[in-house]
């Protein structure tokens, strides 16, 4: 391809509307323009690495078997209100009435269209398993799109469905599509990990994330030291113990004149924040929920929205606390707390002597004891592990806590779907029984945002050559007729051996098409000017560690095919 015909409007300057590397160089490599917030159109730079993630993703899931189809983005209200998740996706999905008032989403993910098509296909134990894939543009209706493609509204997905018998059937389709999926992260360049995480709206038993580690990640990932636990911190426990107060004595009220946080009464008081608790009110579906947690803990919303099996959980507004908890925003507790759900976190089973609000402005209690000066709903994991914790699995590591970007997500679903819906099959004895469900998305447009984070410097983009959008990057420099005759015989040989070759072609200074060709990352560069061309050599620069070299004219392909084989 001639850059004098590419379609790459390249900027100088980090757009201010990007916060990340990956959506800064993605605008400035003229990868992509921004449509609205939170959704872009697809310049042909990148979307030729679009295709080629695809490519890869493809290979591996026909290699398992899957098969590929392609569902409807437009899904009617119905089949969601037969799995229940109508309510339960909430603001996340995009409803409209079509002009006969029909209810109507844009797909957010395609459970319910994969079990509305197989429930009336699907008869007997002979037709499973199944596992039916799509590539497809999947719409969530994010409250704050931000990052660029790694938290956009619009965005491409490869997604899967495995359709078994049994549960035993169920593990072999997870464990096929885990390997695959280390395969396509593989084989994109990419060092990604897999996690144990929470399952969500989508519901069911087992989940695994596949991470990206990288500064920029939205998730924060617990690792030991010791042995291979892995889990985002959504799910990660660990070995902390329980909260034992040895100290016992009568409920007593202390003023704390605007005393409002933890930190403020370790000092007031001269106790550790251990031996105080952390109050926080909640509203799950518009009901109050008072979570506990030891003060040196921070509460963990997923796993207190997982215990209540909340459709939505947020935080109460100060104008709540009157409303739904009777008390006073910064001095809340549970004593003498009426017609509210009280969650405490299982450190704090065997608690007593602790500190928490009064309910009352400018006061406090001391000495509380759970059981006999308020009662607990139950007692189960609320808090976020911290790094150096223990680890849960082998006891003896510690964790460690990093970012990382999910680029793909795997769920043991099990029957939640087959049985709200009615997808059942025919046993043997020809009982009808539920299909045993799996899903399995990759991000295919966050794999791309994914692969820049993992693979930049200060220059620009340094793709892995499997899902770079070209592989080689030839630069004429100057106006001399030998060095353009030459440089457009080599582009040509090159491209008759079936490289994907870009030429810079255009009539700009040297510095610009350095300045380029480092931005968009092009794994192989080969430089041609008139001094070069005079010692029969090419000067050739490996984008992945920038290192420069020289190579013969008379030897070029074959010298550029060994270079090219020893980059990642």
């Amino acid at each position: 391809m001639r850059m004098s015909k590419l379609y790459l409007p390249t900027l100088k300057e980090d757009p201010a509307e990007a916060e990340v590397i990956s959506h800064k160089l993605m605008l400035r490599a003229g990868m992509m323009r921004k449509h609205s917030s939170g959704i872009y159109s697809y310049l042909p730079l990148g979307y030729r690495v679009i295709k080629k993630i695809e490519k890869i993703t493809r290979k591996h899931m026909d290699n398992s078997e899957a098969q590929e189809v392609l569902l409807p983005i437009m899904q009617t209200s119905e089949i969601w209100k037969d799995s229940k998740r109508w309510d339960k996706f909430g603001p996340l999905m995009i409803k409209f009435n079509d002009r006969k008032s029909r209810e109507y989403c844009l797909g957010p993910t395609h459970e319910e269209v994969v079990t509305d098509l197989v429930r009336d296909e699907v008869r007997s134990y002979k037709d499973l398993p199944l596992n039916l894939y799509q590539i497809q543009t999947k719409v969530r209706d994010e409250i704050r799109p931000r990052f660029g493609v790694m938290r956009g509204r619009e965005f491409i997905m490869k997604d899967a469905y495995s359709l078994d018998t049994d549960y035993q059937g169920l593990d072999q389709s997870y464990q096929a599509m885990y390997d695959a999926y280390e395969r396509i992260f593989a084989e994109c360049g990419l060092e990604a990990v897999a996690v144990e995480a929470d399952t969500g709206a989508m519901g069911g038993k087992d989940s695994h994330e596949f991470m990206v580690l990288a500064d920029s990640g939205e998730d924060e990932i617990a690792f030991c030291s010791h042995c291979d636990y892995a889990a985002n911190v959504e799910r990660a426990t660990s070995k902390k113990t329980d909260i034992d107060f040895e100290v016992e004595a009568e409920l007593e009220k202390i003023h704390t004149p605007e005393i409002k946080t933890i930190s403020e009464l370790e000092e007031y008081l001269e106790v550790p924040a251990a031996k105080m608790i952390k109050a926080v009110a909640m509203v799950a579906d518009g009901e109050a929920v008072l979570a506990l947690v030891s003060g040196e803990d921070e509460l963990n919303e997923i796993k207190l929205t997982n215990y209540l099996q909340a459709n939505e959980l947020r935080a109460a507004e100060e104008e709540e606390f009157a409303e739904l908890f009777n008390s006073v925003a910064g001095f809340i507790g549970p004593v003498n707390l009426n017609n509210v759900r009280i969650v405490a976190d299982q450190r704090l089973k065997n608690m007593s002597g602790a500190v928490v609000g009064a309910n009352e402005k400018d006061y406090h209690l001391k000495q509380v004891k759970a059981g006999r000066d308020f009662e607990v709903e139950a007692f189960t994991d609320l808090r976020s592990v911290r790094g150096g914790e223990r680890c849960p699995k082998c006891d003896q590591g510690k964790l460690n806590i990093k970012d990382g970007i999910e680029v793909g997500h795997i769920f043991k679903l099990g029957t939640k779907y087959s049985e709200n819906m009615g997808a059942n099959y025919l046993d043997e004895n020809g009982k009808a029984q539920p299909i045993v469900m799996g899903s399995y998305g990759i991000g295919i447009t966050r794999l791309v945002a994914a692969a820049i984070e993992q693979n930049n410097d200060q220059y620009g983009i340094k793709w892995p050559k499997a899902i770079a959008p070209y592989q080689i990057i030839i630069l004429p420099l100057g106006n001399d007729d030998q060095v353009q005759e030459k440089s457009e015989e080599i582009y040509q040989n090159l491209k008759a051996q079936g490289w994907e070759v870009l030429i810079d072609d255009r009539s700009e200074r040297a510095g610009v098409k350095f300045n380029d060709s480092e931005l968009i990352g092009i794994p192989l560069r080969l430089t041609i000017g008139s001094r070069s061309l005079e010692n029969g050599v090419v000067e050739a620069m490996i984008r992945e560690n920038n290192k420069k070299l020289e190579i013969e004219l008379d030897n070029l392909e074959k010298e550029v095919e060994k270079l090219f084989a020893d980059i990642s």
